[in-house]
C-alpha cells in the first residue's frame, strides 16, 4: 500500500472499499473513467502461468485467446445495449487461470467514473480452465456530480471443466449515474459458478446475471440484494438456462424499497428438452419500508423438460410491527430495531460476500437508511 503512488492512494480512499490490497491479496486492478490506473501482480499468478491485465493490453498481446472469447457469450446481437457495448467499450480486465490452477486469494477490479456527462463501457473477460479456481471481486463507485453519468459494462465468464468460479460485485454509485450491466457465464461439464451482487447505488439499474448451463453436473448459483432508496428504479433478478441432464441453479435475489424508490425482479428459468433431472430454486423476497415504495416480481419458467423440478417463492411484505414491539420491549429504540430487522433479512446474501466485503456494505446499508431517519 505504502508503495503505490500518492494520486492512486487517494483514489482507493474515495471509493469507500476496504483496503484489502494491505493483505497482499492476489491481484489488484483498479480503472478511473476508461483507463487502468493500477495493476499489480503477484510473482505466484505469473509462475502458475496466471493472465492479469487489462483488456486493451490483452487484445494487442494475445489477440487469437481474446478473439476466442470476446463477446461470445453474450453477443452484440443480444440487445440494444449489448451492441451499443460492443461498439464503443474500452479498457476492463482479462483473466486467464491454467488448468488444474488454484488461485486461493481474490483477485479484485474497482472501477470509478471521476467525473459528470462520462460513460464507462469496461469488458472482463474471466477464462477458467479446466480444473481451475479463482475468486474475481469488483466494486464500483462514483461521487454525485450535477449531472448523469451512464455506465454499460460487460462480464463475461467461461467455465470450463470441472472449474469454479466466483464473481462478487459491490456496486456504490451515484444516485444520478444510469446503470447497464451485462453479465453471462457459460459453464460446461462439472464446472461451478457464483455470482454474487450488492447493488446500493445508482438511478436507473438494470443487472441481470445470467448464466448458460451447457454441460452434464454444471451448477450455477445467483444472490443478489437490491436497495432502492429515493426515487429511484432498480430493475435486477436472474437468468438461467439449462441445456444439459444433471444440472443444477439456484437464485436468491433481496431487494429493499424505501422512500418512494421502486425495485423490480424479472427471472427467468428455461429448462431444454433433453436436460433430464435438472434442478431450478428461485426465492425472491421484497421488503417495503414505506407507503411511497413499491416492489413488483415478474417471474417466467420454461420448461420443455418432463423429467426436471422447478421451485419458485416469493414474497413482498412490511416490517412487522409485532416484531418492532418485541424488539423495543428488549430494550431497542425503534431505529435500532428496525436496523436489527433490515440486516437480518439480508444476511444470508451478505453471507456470501468476502468478510471484509460483509463489513463495507453493512456499513454502506446502515448510513443509507440513517439518512431518511434511521429506517423509517
Amino acid at each position: 500500500w505504502d508503495e503505490l503512488p500518492e494520486d492512486i492512494r487517494k483514489v482507493y480512499e474515495r471509493l469507500g472499499l476496504p483496503e484489502i490490497e494491505k493483505r497482499a491479496l492476489a491481484g489488484l486492478s483498479a480503472q478511473l473513467e476508461s483507463e487502468n490506473i493500477y495493476l499489480a501482480f503477484k510473482k505466484f499468478l505469473e509462475e502458475q502461468g496466471v493472465i492479469l491485465m487489462d483488456m486493451s493490453e490483452a487484445v494487442a498481446k494475445y489477440p487469437d485467446l481474446i478473439q476466442k472469447y470476446f463477446m461470445r457469450v453474450f453477443p452484440p446481437s443480444d440487445h440494444k445495449f449489448a451492441a451499443l457495448h460492443g461498439a464503443l467499450w474500452s479498457g476492463g480486465v482479462f483473466l486467464y487461470v491454467p488448468p488444474n490452477v488454484r488461485v486461493e486469494a481474490p483477485i479484485e477490479a474497482f472501477f470509478f467514473i471521476a467525473s459528470e456527462l462520462e460513460s464507462q463501457m469496461e469488458h472482463t473477460i474471466v477464462v477458467a480452465d479446466e480444473g481451475s479456481f479463482v475468486h474475481f471481486i469488483e466494486g464500483c463507485s462514483a461521487p454525485l456530480f450535477k449531472r448523469y453519468s451512464f455506465h454499460n459494462g460487460m462480464v463475461e465468464i467461461y467455465a470450463h471443466r470441472n472449474s469454479h468460479v466466483k464473481f462478487t460485485t459491490v456496486q456504490n454509485w451515484s444516485k444520478n449515474l444510469v446503470n447497464f450491466n451485462n453479465k453471462r457465464a457459460l459453464v460446461e461439464e462439472g464446472a461451478v459458478v457464483e455470482w454474487a451482487e450488492g447493488s446500493i447505488g445508482s438511478k436507473i439499474s438494470y443487472v441481470y446475471p445470467s448464466a448458460i448451463l451447457k454441460g452434464r453436473n454444471a451448477r450455477v448459483s445467483i444472490a443478489n440484494i437490491t436497495v432502492a432508496k429515493g426515487p429511484v428504479w432498480k430493475d435486477g433478478g436472474a437468468k438461467v438456462y439449462h441445456l444439459a441432464p444433471n444440472t443444477q441453479s439456484e437464485v436468491i435475489s433481496k431487494s429493499i424499497s424505501s422512500n418512494g424508490g421502486v425495485s423490480v425482479y424479472r427471472g427467468l428459468i428455461k429448462v431444454a428438452r433433453g436436460a433430464k433431472n435438472s434442478t431450478a430454486s428461485v426465492k425472491c423476497d421484497s421488503l417495503i419500508m414505506d407507503k411511497e415504495s413499491k416492489a413488483f416480481t415478474y417471474p417466467k419458467n420454461e420448461v420443455e423438460e418432463e423429467e426436471a423440478y422447478v421451485v419458485h417463492e416469493a414474497t413482498t411484505g412490511r416490517i412487522s410491527e409485532d416484531i418492532l414491539y418485541y424488539l423495543e420491549t428488549r430494550g431497542f429504540k425503534e431505529q435500532e430495531a428496525r436496523r436489527l430487522i433490515v440486516l437480518g433479512y439480508v444476511g444470508d446474501i451478505l453471507g456470501k460476500l468476502p468478510f471484509e466485503y460483509q463489513m463495507v456494505f453493512r456499513k454502506v446499508l446502515e448510513l443509507e437508511f440513517e439518512e431518511i431517519g434511521g429506517y423509517a
